[in-house]
C-alpha cells in the first residue's frame, strides 16, 4: 500500500547513507547513457500541469474534476478505467514494484527468500530487487494486468528500498537497475509510468520517467529534488497528509508542483487540491 507517512518518518533516521547514496546517484547521472525521448513508443504524455485525484481505497469516487485518476490496479476493473475514459479522464495504475502484500492474489508467487523486513504496513515486506530473475516475471504480469484493464498509466510504489531498512545490502546502483527496467517494462506496453518518491534518483531517473509523484515533499523539504522533472516540462504530483493547504500551496504553485491534501488512508475521505 502507499501513503508514506510512516514509512518516511522512519526514514529521517537514514540521512547519511542517502546523502551517501545522493553523491552515487550524481556521479552515475554525470555518465548515464542517453534513453529514448518519452512517448516514442506511443504512450500518454502528462503534461506538466495535470490536475489529479489519488484514491486507493474504497469505492472510487469518479466525479472530481480532474484530468487524471490514480486507482489500485488490483482492485478496480476495465469497467472502472472505462468509466472514468468516457468522462474524458487518464487512469493510473496504482501498483507495487518494491514490496510484497500478502492480501494481493500473487502473493504466493513470491519465495521466500526475496521478502525481506516489514515496511511499516500490516502484511508488506521489502523485496529483495537483486533477484531480478524471481521479481520481474510478477511485475511485468502487473503490468500487462494494467493495460488489458485499460489503465493510461503506472504508479510503481516503493522503488526506494535501498535508502530503507529493507533487509537487504541493497545499493544506489542496484536500485537504479530495478528502476530503469520498470520504466522500460512498462513503457513496453504502450503506458506511461511515474517515479513514484525516490526524490534523490532523480538525476539519473527523470530520462526514463513521465513525471513525479511525491508524498510529503514539502514536509520534509525534498521539492526541489524532483526539479529536473519540471525542467523537462514534465509533472510533478505532491500529496501532502498533515500541512495545511495554507502552508504548502503557494510554494506547490510557484514552483508548478501540483499539490494537493489527502488523508493517509487515501480512501476518498479527503481531497484539497492546490488548483
Amino acid at each position: 500500500m502507499s501513503a508514506h507517512g510512516l514509512r518516511r518518518r522512519g526514514a529521517r533516521r537514514l540521512r547519511g547513507r542517502r546523502a551517501r547514496a545522493l553523491a552515487v546517484v550524481l556521479a552515475l547521472a554525470a555518465t548515464a547513457a542517453p534513453v529514448p525521448a518519452a512517448g516514442a513508443g506511443g504512450w500518454w504524455l502528462p503534461p506538466q500541469h495535470l490536475t489529479w485525484y489519488w484514491q486507493l481505497q474504497g469505492a472510487v469516487k469518479g466525479s472530481e474534476p480532474v484530468a487524471a485518476y490514480d486507482i489500485d490496479g488490483f482492485e478496480n476493473g476495465a469497467a472502472e478505467v472505462a468509466s472514468l475514459h468516457a468522462r474524458g479522464v487518464h487512469v493510473i495504475c496504482y501498483i507495487d514494484v518494491g514490496t510484497a502484500e500478502n492480501f494481493r492474489p500473487d502473493y504466493h508467487l513470491f519465495p521466500k527468500s526475496v521478502l525481506g523486513r516489514t515496511n511499516g504496513w500490516p502484511g508488506e515486506r521489502w523485496l529483495d530487487i537483486r533477484q531480478l530473475g524471481v521479481i520481474e516475471p510478477i511485475m511485468a504480469a502487473r503490468f500487462q494486468m494494467c493495460r488489458e484493464k485499460g489503465f493510461d498509466a503506472v504508479e510503481p510504489d516503493n522503488i526506494e528500498a535501498f535508502s530503507n531498512r529493507s533487509g537487504f545490502p541493497l545499493t544506489a546502483q542496484q536500485q537504479l537497475t530495478f528502476n530503469e527496467w520498470v520504466a522500460e517494462a512498462v513503457h513496453s506496453l504502450g503506458m506511461a509510468v511515474l517515479q513514484k518518491n525516490d526524490g534523490e534518483q532523480t538525476p539519473v531517473l527523470e530520462p526514463y520517467f513521465d513525471g513525479a509523484l511525491s508524498e510529503q515533499c514539502n514536509q520534509y523539504r525534498e521539492c526541489a529534488d524532483f526539479a529536473p522533472y519540471l525542467a523537462a516540462g514534465k509533472p510533478v504530483l505532491n500529496a501532502e497528509y498533515s500541512l495545511a493547504p495554507a502552508r504548502f500551496c503557494p510554494a506547490d504553485e510557484a514552483t508548478g508542483i501540483m499539490g494537493a491534501r489527502f488523508n493517509l488512508a487515501l480512501n476518498g475521505l479527503v481531497f484539497k487540491p492546490c488548483w
